[in-house]
């Protein structure tokens, strides 16, 4: 199966992308179980790790960033810290693989994704799903809707902490490698089913033990 659209597909594909009720149903209850399951047996984990952050530097354990949701709608989206504190001034940027903004611990915790288990907490706030595209911030959206009209479709569903794009294309370092792997979510948004997001949970729990996140 072809798993990648080009853009000439993106232009052709409807805005309204159906699916069924019991779909939906499955996907609100999953994300709940989901994050309340994942953030209980990961717990002390996480206490071990909080103390790891506290002490690599200055700065918040857990910092939120505004991002855009469903329906264009602005939230706050939380992660453990893994820059410097006080890393980006002025214009946004994009985190390469090796900038020196990241920490020690922190390019642990992006290596192996641990870095977004915070979101499971947007998960129970309703404002992401488990599976979905991931979310980003207005300033790069403005740029990518310039050349790409069609981003605007993601936001007709939550955003995720893994999505099909993630774990084919993985983190993007521009504005251009965001709009290439724009297909792969455009392509999910075509597809979304119980299966498909199943296999995107797979994909990643792949990818998390072999420390493939970066």
């Amino acid at each position: 199966m072809e798993t990648k659209v080009s853009s000439q597909d993106n232009k052709n594909i409807d805005n309204q992308y159906n699916t069924t009720l019991l779909y939906e149903i499955i996907k609100i209850v999953g994300d709940i179980f989901v994050a309340l399951f994942s953030l209980l047996v990961l717990s002390p984990f996480l206490l071990f790790l909080t103390i790891l952050i506290k002490i690599s530097g200055r700065g918040p354990v857990i910092y939120s960033q505004d991002r855009i949701g469903k329906d264009g709608k602005p939230f706050s989206i939380y992660k453990f810290r893994s820059m410097v504190y006080n890393a980006e001034k002025g214009e946004p940027l994009l985190s390469g693989n090796h900038e020196e903004r990241i920490t020690r611990i922190g390019c642990f915790l992006r290596k192996y994704r641990i870095d977004e288990i915070p979101n499971f907490f947007n998960v129970l706030k309703g404002e992401m799903s488990i599976v979905g595209p991931r979310p980003e911030r207005q300033f790069f959206i403005d740029q990518i809707i310039k050349r790409v009209p069609e981003y605007t479709d993601l936001h007709q569903v939550k955003p995720g902490i893994t999505s099909w794009g993630q774990v084919k294309y993985g983190y993007a370092s521009s504005v251009e490698e965001m709009i290439e792997r724009l297909d792969y979510d455009l392509y999910y948004m075509k597809h979304r089913s119980f299966w498909f997001d199943l296999k995107i949970i797979l994909y990643t729990i792949g990818t998390v033990f072999k420390g493939k996140g970066v």
